[in-house]
């Protein structure tokens, strides 16, 4: 059930991601072990700031959900191995939230203080899913508290020319045909 869940948000953040884009055009990366330079995207200018890289990404969002008081769920699903360098997801206990939708409201805002733009933003049915960026990582932060299933996800990617090679190979491995 849980790889069901993990597949189901890992795909609604590429639907999410390819529909809000980056205006075009294309970022300039690092190399996948270190991330991809700060350039491109939807910044001003496209001066290069500094690398992003999954340790960072792991690191704001950790500090942002924990800070709002949720504790990461060590049972969530593990970001598959070829990824680690361009794909972060971080899962919250929501059992354990004191109150989860308010939780999920201050991780969001702690991230967009901390340099993360909210894109597109989509609510229905008790569920709220937001699109952030902040250089080449696209993050999809997923609050389904109140409904069946009770899950809040935050599922990062980077979306660099070298990540975006990595990731069509993985998911080619997992076609059927």
């Amino acid at each position: 059930m849980r790889k069901a869940m993990w597949v189901a948000a890992a795909a609604g953040t590429a639907l999410l991601v390819a529909g809000c884009g980056s205006e075009g055009g294309t970022d300039k990366g690092g190399s996948s072990s270190a991330g991809s330079a700060a350039t491109g995207g939807s910044g001003a200018g496209g001066s290069s700031e500094q690398k992003l890289d999954a340790a960072a990404v792991t690191k704001e969002l950790t500090d942002a959900a924990t800070g709002a008081g949720f504790t990461q769920d060590s049972s969530g699903e593990a970001v598959p191995p070829a990824l680690k360098d361009c794909m972060v997801s971080w899962t919250a206990d929501v059992e354990k939230a004191a109150d989860p939708k308010k939780s999920y409201a201050d991780t969001v805002t702690t991230l967009t203080g901390g340099g993360w733009t909210v894109g597109k933003s989509v609510e229905q049915m008790g569920s709220q899913i937001k699109s952030l960026t902040k250089s080449t990582w696209r993050l999809q932060a997923s609050n389904h508290a109140q409904g069946p299933l009770k899950i809040v996800m935050f599922v990062a990617t980077d979306t660099g020319p070298e990540c975006a090679a990595v990731m069509e190979a993985e998911n080619a491995k997992h076609k059927k045909p």
